[in-house]
């Protein structure tokens, strides 16, 4: 049987390998080139054509291409030639001073860069700037929020709650338990303005409260149904009531697996007196400022989008009749969250996040 021709030889140079892992690690690199660096470092681990195009859903002469370019070109053979146009009137060395500095420095009289400053700068037009941040994805005007569990038992806790949304027990209800507390019954200072063609409904910015009420909530993940009581304190008895009511409201013959916060009614010693008289109630703890785990604060979204913030109440009482009107609406056709991200994706998206972050020289 024939072998075929010859697979160029195929070595790395630290600073080449080095290069490649960047290109298939950084966010803003184009797919493309993303896809020929994985290749030629697939290759250079001494593996088959074939076998190396099996691996990356690629045809084989895509893969004998891109090597055989490496080979004879090194690094320069896997960028794209270039385009026919206008030559750059803004060399290389200026692209990258405007990103270290945007990246970097900040303005004298800001906390952040906006695309007339930099371009004062930098002696380049504003239009320029907008052109580089786009390459490269800088957005100088936005910033987001982050929080990172510090729970010491962070991965064991996820591990337990994931388990039980995506391989729930037999013969056990899983329910996510929260309550909503502080929502504010609130009308305009003025009448609202209704919508009308070409014009958006508009209200005025100010208003005037009146009291708050509380709502618990528990969602069985299994079916979407929620079971809500209304409450107007929020203590340790209150939470119990609701412990209570949820043990009348559901059947006597399961087992029910409670996943619920570190908040502190939750963990009273009246509350945990409740659960030791009533064995088949098993609590499960989120990790610590990770709510995002816990399904019913997505119940709790679609509240507040569709109900509560554009809502108008002039006492509390219609407050309490607009939530048990959603609620009553809504278990009519509940419809369950489809959890898809095992605790391997989490733990190791948030191992992403935090290498990121360990790099990024702040």
């Amino acid at each position: 049987m024939g072998l075929g021709r010859p697979m160029p030889e195929l070595k790395l140079t630290s600073a080449e390998s080095d290069q490649l892992l960047v290109w298939t690690r950084r966010h803003k690199t184009s797919q493309a080139l993303a896809l020929r660096a994985k290749i030629v470092l697939t290759c250079a681990q001494g593996e088959l054509n074939m076998d190396v195009a099996r691996r990356l859903r690629v045809s084989k002469p895509t893969v004998g291409k891109w090597r055989s370019r490496f080979v004879m070109h090194r690094l320069d053979g896997l960028l794209d030639e270039p385009r026919p146009g206008a030559p750059r009137q803004i060399g290389d060395d200026q692209v990258e001073s405007v990103i270290t500095k945007t990246l970097h420095d900040k303005p004298t009289d800001a906390t952040h860069w906006s695309t007339r400053s930099m371009a004062d700068a930098m002696g380049l037009s504003q239009t320029a700037v907008v052109r580089i941040w786009k390459a490269f994805g800088l957005q100088p005007h936005r910033t987001e929020t982050f929080k990172l569990s510090t729970d010491p038992l962070f991965i064991e806790k996820v591990r337990d709650i994931v388990g039980l949304y995506l391989d729930p027990p037999v013969k056990a209800m899983v329910v996510c338990v929260d309550e909503k507390s502080q929502i504010q019954a609130l009308d305009r200072t003025q009448p609202i303005l209704p919508m009308m063609p070409g014009l958006p409904e508009k209200r005025t910015h100010d208003y005037m409260r009146h009291g708050t009420t509380t709502l618990f909530a528990a969602l069985d993940i299994a079916t979407g149904h929620v079971i809500g009581q209304l409450r107007r304190r929020h203590r340790g008895k209150e939470f119990l009531k609701f412990l209570s009511h949820l043990d009348e409201s559901i059947p006597a013959d399961l087992d029910v697996h409670v996943v619920m916060d570190n908040y502190g009614t939750h963990k009273t010693p009246a509350v945990r007196s409740w659960f030791v008289r009533h064995p088949r109630f098993q609590p499960h703890f989120t990790p610590t400022s990770a709510s995002w785990i816990n399904q019913v604060e997505r119940w709790f979204a679609d509240l507040t989008q569709k109900q509560i913030r554009r809502g108008t109440h002039r006492s509390t009482l219609a407050l309490e009749a607009a939530i048990r009107n959603y609620l009553d609406t809504y278990n009519k056709k509940p419809r369950p969250f489809a959890w898809t991200k095992s605790a391997d994706d989490i733990l190791a998206s948030i191992k992403r996040f935090c290498q990121r972050t360990s790099n990024s020289g702040h």
